[in-house]
């Protein structure tokens, strides 16, 4: 290469114009939305008294963005987790990365849900909520121990599940997938391909090959991301309002404080103790953080996550391609460790049912084991009533917050996605892998860059 295309090759790129940055797209996209929900509530309610069509717009754009990206996760899991197994041979000290991985999965969740614990004791959210009784009333859908135990076993090889609804107007079979499920079976077929040798190699070959068309199938859908986001947030607006919001004003701030000490004080200075600049961490992880507090999906985030890991943080190819796509399933310090926490704290104080220290480290274990049960999906029902009945609290009280859940799984979201790439980080960097001068030029790429700069191979 000459002189002349090295000084090409490095020159910087002519800013472009701000209306094309994905980041401005998506905060104009945040208050179009809240402008719209706001119209669609004072609208009211149609002439036969559903909704009108605003709302019905909003919902119906929210929710075709939600449904693309689940559409798109039982085959990403699959293939990222296999993909990721299998990069593990290419590493030397994979068995002491995977190990490291793992503690310091556990170390952070373990902080997070203290904090969560100490703001429920601090804040006692459920003694100051004007929310009234009669809004309490048991999920859809719940977790027990004994259904995470179950879960983990594979129905099928698809991780499918089918649910039979019947209404007056006839019976109606819907398929769903469980993503606790696919992991397990990705790990399985992962270990089995390492374990086969040579004969595995074409089917490996096949599946990177799959995971790079998967990928770029979701670059699409993240490329709506600012629609999807004005349907989402608008349609939060329009049916729940602010009247929910100050119901649990106190319940809410709790959330977020929580959330901000994780992500702004707990990462910063994990960071600085293995000798990386908080800074740029978060320059280099912004476009994963934004995303996911928009996206509300840890996995339709995961492509994001792990080229900033990558190409922003310095981590290793082959060992972001195993800690990411498994952090985005299982690392959860938003929606498994601040947010069951303070909830459990909620409803125990709402109804008048008193702890204890066992009860506290009931709550630190099921953040810390049961976190998988997220599964990276928009929500976090699921953990919530696993701990709840672990505590023996009511599943009722899950009723009392359902209103500002999906305001708040925006923040936890985030935070999800910012320690799925700080522990990779943080790992390779006490293990001697991490590319420091990657690291430290605090390389802030926008999120359609990143997709345009993946590579073909």
């Amino acid at each position: 290469m000459s002189p002349t295309t090295v000084s090409a090759a490095r020159a910087p790129r002519a800013p472009k114009p701000l209306y094309r940055s994905f980041g401005f797209q998506v905060l104009a996209a945040m208050v179009i939305g809240l402008i719209l929900g706001y119209i669609a509530r004072q609208m009211g309610p149609d002439a036969a008294g559903g909704a009108n069509w605003l709302v019905q717009t909003l919902s119906t754009v929210g929710s075709a963005f939600v449904s693309l990206l689940r559409a798109l996760v039982p085959v990403l899991v699959f293939t990222a987790i296999v993909a990721s197994i299998a990069n593990l041979r290419e590493l030397q000290n994979a068995a002491k990365l995977v190990w490291q991985t793992l503690l310091w999965f556990a170390i952070t969740a373990l902080i997070a849900v203290a904090i969560g614990i100490a703001l429920g004791l601090i804040i006692q959210p459920g003694l100051n909520t004007a929310v009234a009784e009669t809004a309490a009333r048991a999920p859809s859908s719940s977790g027990s121990w004994l259904d995470f135990l179950k879960g983990l076993i594979p129905a099928n090889i698809f991780g499918l599940q089918a649910s039979t609804r019947v209404t007056d107007s006839g019976a109606s079979t819907s398929l769903n997938f469980n993503v606790l499920q696919i992991l397990v079976i990705s790990i399985v077929v992962g270990i089995a391909a390492l374990k086969v040798g040579p004969a595995a190699d074409t089917f490996l070959a096949f599946n990177r090959s799959f995971l790079k068309i998967v990928h770029k199938i979701l670059w699409w859908v993240i490329r709506l991301t600012p629609i999807g986001t004005i349907g989402l947030l608008g349609n939060a607006v329009a049916v729940y309002g602010w009247d929910a919001l100050a119901q649990l004003g106190w319940y809410s701030a709790a959330i977020y404080i929580g959330l901000a000490l994780v992500l702004f004080v707990v990462y910063p200075v994990l960071l600085q103790s293995n000798g990386l600049n908080p800074i740029r961490y978060f320059q280099s992880a912004w476009p994963a953080i934004q995303l996911a507090f928009v996206s509300r999906s840890s996995i339709g985030t995961l492509p994001v996550t792990e080229r900033i890991t990558e190409k922003n943080l310095g981590v290793p190819r082959e060992y972001a391609a195993f800690a990411v796509p498994l952090g985005a399933t299982t690392k959860m310090d938003g929606c498994a460790a601040i947010y069951p926490a303070i909830s459990a704290i909620f409803v125990a104080q709402f109804f008048g049912v008193p702890l204890g220290i066992e009860h506290y480290l009931l709550i630190a274990f099921v953040s810390v084991i049961g976190s998988s049960a997220t599964a990276g999906l928009t929500g976090a029902t699921v953990m919530l009533t696993l701990t709840l009945s672990t505590l023996g609290l009511p599943l009722e009280g899950v009723g009392l917050l359902l209103a500002v859940d999906p305001i708040l799984d925006m923040g936890r979201t985030a935070v999800n996605v910012a320690g799925q790439a700080l522990i990779p980080t943080i790992v390779a960097k006490r293990q001697g892998i991490l590319d420091q001068s990657v690291y430290d030029a605090g390389e802030s790429i926008d999120s359609l860059d990143i997709a345009d700069a993946v590579p073909a191979e």
